[in-house]
């Protein structure tokens, strides 16, 4: 009861402003106290009206009073604080936001509720609880911790305590309710039941501890995995580094022979050439001079003269051989050689390209999922539509766009620029980047089910012969994944169903024979870089392919 006391000194000393313990309490002309802060931030906005009120009583005043501070209040409010009789803040006594508030407490201000009784129906703060604790009358009242629920824990049918489990209607009713629309349902008391799924709780706890512990040990390994591949992707960059500086270094060194080689036999050449200039140029001017002394022994005419002088001139010098100039090429011959070694090593690269690429889209962290049955496929699964505008002119779509069928005369199709104009292929509208499961149907003739990223060629680009497709041809006699001019033999079953499951994050494209089972026929592992689209390829005459309804 003393502490009921010092709860009501309690309130009696609170501004009725800001509700809590007054601070420099002062009193207003009609007797009722404040904090000096909040009753001049009343009065401050009562400034433009002139006329100032109480906020208890509403009487007024004009002028606005001059307020003087209230010692004794002060004094006591002191000794409140420094005896402890204050219990606790009155942050924590009255109710705030998220607060049960005590069903019993009167007032603006109820106290915060510390329980509920599920008897009572209602939630008591610490005084009033006492009852709860002091009195036999309510010695079998159940007590829980306050909950503003309570109501959740009535029947709303028969306004009763829910204390019984139904397990034919997997809910909480009340023992009305057993007797009632439950009479033959199998019931038990709630308590029992929450003690059978307290049980399966530790159960579902151990397993889910037992899965935290088994995903961090994978979180590590993971971890690792990450660092190993980091580490072993800077080996790699730093040694293919090496090996094609070597090989630069290899082609600067040959290029520099052949050049040294080139001005070597240029030197040689002209030194030769410059050489027979010479000669040339002398034996021109000897035959000049000849040919000015004949010309002037014919102008002689003493014949005295002319026949003693014409043995020494009559003499034709003697003849020099011949010089054969070659055909103007010279080294054209030599560009034509370093070219056609060019092409040679542009092919042999090309080759080794797509080992290189191969080999290094083969290095991955996490291996395929691997789905044992199709109802783990179909949790992926998507729906797809075929794209009119990129069917060939000899395809004919039906079923709502899903399925392609070889005809002998061109549809009627607008001219559009995602049309395939050579082969008779199409594409589907959806754009594929996660994880996607889809299935079809194809006739017994040649059919190719394909990806391919979108901006594959209209005019030239079979799918399973670029770099931008891949491709599952399937006959009646066999199977073959293409891609980029590689082609692989495939075995397996024989199947009208194929399932296709593209993990695209993981840069994997898995081909299935549909059953209950599913049987892997073949699988690519590799980056894809952009999203990629379903297509058909239907290169038979009687060909058809259509996309599943999953």
């Amino acid at each position: 009861m003393a502490r009921q006391g010092v709860q009501l000194d309690q309130d009696q000393f609170c501004c009725s402003v800001c509700l809590d313990l007054l601070k420099e309490p002062v009193t207003t002309a009609c007797g009722h106290s404040y904090c000096r802060s909040c009753i001049e931030g009343c009065w401050d906005q009562d400034d433009l009206k002139g006329l100032y009120s109480c906020p208890q009583c509403r009487q007024t005043f004009t002028p606005r009073p001059t307020l003087k501070k209230n010692n004794l209040l002060s004094e006591v409010v002191e000794k409140l604080k420094k005896t402890g009789l204050q219990a606790a803040s009155p942050a924590l006594c009255y109710a705030g936001p998220g607060d049960v508030p005590c069903d019993f407490c009167t007032g603006t201000r109820k106290q915060k509720a510390l329980m509920s009784c599920l008897v009572c129906l209602a939630s008591y703060c610490e005084t009033h609880l006492q009852p709860h604790h002091e009195s036999p009358a309510f010695k079998k009242h159940k007590l829980i911790k306050a909950t503003a629920q309570l109501q959740e824990k009535i029947c709303c049918h028969h306004d009763k305590l829910l204390e019984v489990y139904c397990h034919t209607d997997q809910q909480c009713i009340c023992y009305q309710c057993v007797m009632d629309k439950h009479r033959s349902h199998v019931t038990v008391s709630a308590e029992a039941e929450r003690t059978n799924k307290q049980k399966q709780l530790r159960i579902i706890d151990q397993k889910v501890q037992q899965r935290v512990q088994e995903r961090e040990k994978e979180l590590k390994e993971l971890q690792q995995a990450v660092e190993s591949l980091k580490s072993s992707a800077q080996r790699a960059v730093e040694d293919t580094e090496k090996i094609f500086t070597d090989l630069i270094r290899s082609m600067e060194r040959r290029r520099s022979e052949v050049k040294v080689l080139i001005r070597a036999r240029e030197k040689n050449q002209v030194n030769q050439a410059e050489g027979l200039l010479e000669k040339l140029k002398q034996e021109i001017s000897e035959l000049r001079r000849t040919r000015t002394e004949l010309e002037q022994l014919s102008h002689i005419e003493d014949h005295i003269q002319f026949l003693q002088s014409y043995p020494s001139l009559s003499s034709v010098p003697s003849d020099s051989p011949s010089i054969t100039i070659s055909p103007l090429q010279y080294f054209r011959g030599v560009s034509e050689t370093v070219s056609e070694l060019t092409e040679k090593l542009e092919d042999f690269f090309q080759g080794e390209w797509t080992k290189i690429s191969t080999t290094v889209n083969t290095v991955a962290i996490l291996l395929p999922l691997e789905f044992k049955t199709r109802d783990q496929f179909l949790q992926y699964s998507c729906q797809l539509k075929l794209d009119p505008n990129t069917a060939q002119k000899r395809l004919s779509l039906s079923e709502g766009n899903r399925k392609a069928t070889v005809k002998f005369q061109d549809q009627l199709y607008l001219n559009h620029p995602d049309r395939f104009t050579k082969y008779c292929q199409v594409l589907c509208r959806e754009g594929l980047s996660g994880r996607c499961y889809w299935e079809v149907k194809w006739s017994w003739d040649s059919v190719h089910i394909a990806v391919s990223y979108k901006d594959i060629s209209r005019t030239d680009g079979v799918f399973g012969s670029n770099n931008k497709s891949w491709s599952l041809e399937c006959t009646p006699v066999g199977y073959k994944f293409r891609h980029n001019k590689v082609e692989t033999k495939v075995s397996g079953p024989q199947s009208s169903r194929l399932g296709v499951f593209l993990d695209h994050k993981a840069g994997s494209l898995s081909f299935y024979n549909v059953s209950d089972k599913m049987t892997l026929l073949h699988r690519v592992q590799t980056t894809f870089t952009k999203p990629l689209y379903a297509g058909f390829n239907l290169s038979g005459c009687f060909g058809t392919a259509e996309l599943c309804e999953l």
